[in-house]
């Protein structure tokens, strides 16, 4: 679980004049990911556009390790419904993933983002599709509009089903409506872009985070006690006897008084990895460490 980060779709034709293709081998070795592109394919997405987010797509699964061992990338466009182009177990090699990501026809209607949601939390991310066990769950969403339904509630249940997700949204898309689905920290999982044209600068970062880079040791991000990776994240921990604070950096000594006196006569005092009796002036703590008697 050390590797994975932004990703989103389109512009092949940019980046393809921007850097080589990756060779055979050049494929990015990035460990077991069970990854998801949802496309948003409404009529506001121009077909020359919709060909971008294809050719880009190609060129991102053209450097991973693609395999039932490996990598394995399923593609689900929707509009004012969803359709699976195909699923996380259907391709095992690139070049026929690459023949089914050729075959798609944009449905061109609305932009039910919360239904396409629903659906990859119960359809595109199960055993029967080929999800795995113990395997992190990616879906990275592209939209360029904003969603005609309700996208909130609907994305927290994801996140809490452990699914990781990534919001990027060209032009018209709403910042309020992105946030809104991505998982956070939102400077990691949400991208705006003025354009099509500029989406290979996402597509650049996530080739990076997917190959494994390691976000804590190129920064601590301000975690004051440990920082610890995950696929294309990161989240600070604390030390034994700490919890962490709300801003999720900071950490302060655990109170355990405040869960109760835990049977001390008179004073509870909370300790570094604990608590321990104290009595009032003029009394002697006994043995049994928590009794007060009288002197």
């Amino acid at each position: 679980m050390r590797q994975l980060r932004a990703f989103i779709l389109l512009n092949l034709a940019v980046l393809a004049t921007a850097r080589p293709k990756a060779g055979p081998d050049q494929k990015c070795k990035s460990g077991p990911v069970d990854l998801v592109f949802l496309i948003d394919s409404s009529r506001s997405v121009r077909p020359h556009e919709f060909e971008t987010m294809r050719k880009f797509m190609i060129d991102i699964l053209d450097t991973l390790d693609i395999g039932l061992n490996a990598t394995r990338v399923g593609v689900v466009q929707y509009s004012s419904q969803v359709r699976s182009e195909f699923s996380l177990k259907t391709h095992s090699k690139l070049d026929s993933m690459v023949k089914g990501i050729n075959q798609i026809i944009p449905l061109a209607q609305g932009t039910m983002t919360g239904l396409a949601i629903k659906y990859v939390m119960n359809a595109a991310f199960t055993t029967e599709e080929g999800d795995r066990p113990q395997v992190p769950n990616v879906a990275v969403i592209v939209t360029d509009g904003r969603p005609q339904d309700r996208v909130a509630e609907v994305a927290a249940e994801a996140r809490e089903k452990g699914i990781e997700i990534y919001a990027v949204g060209v032009a018209r898309a709403d910042m309020t409506s992105l946030r809104a689905m991505a998982s956070p920290p939102f400077e990691d999982h949400v991208f705006l872009v003025e354009s099509f044209d500029l989406i290979h600068q996402f597509g650049l970062q996530f080739q990076d985070k997917l190959c494994g880079v390691d976000l804590c040791l190129e920064s601590d991000h301000g975690c004051e006690h440990i920082c610890e990776s995950s696929p294309g994240s990161y989240h600070c921990l604390c030390l034994p006897g700490y919890t962490l604070n709300d801003d999720g950096k900071t950490c302060s000594v655990i109170d355990y008084c405040s869960f109760g006196n835990h049977s001390c006569d008179h004073e509870c005092v909370s300790v570094l990895n604990g608590y321990h009796c104290r009595c009032n002036e003029g009394y002697k703590l006994l043995e049994d460490g928590k009794t007060c008697q009288e002197q």
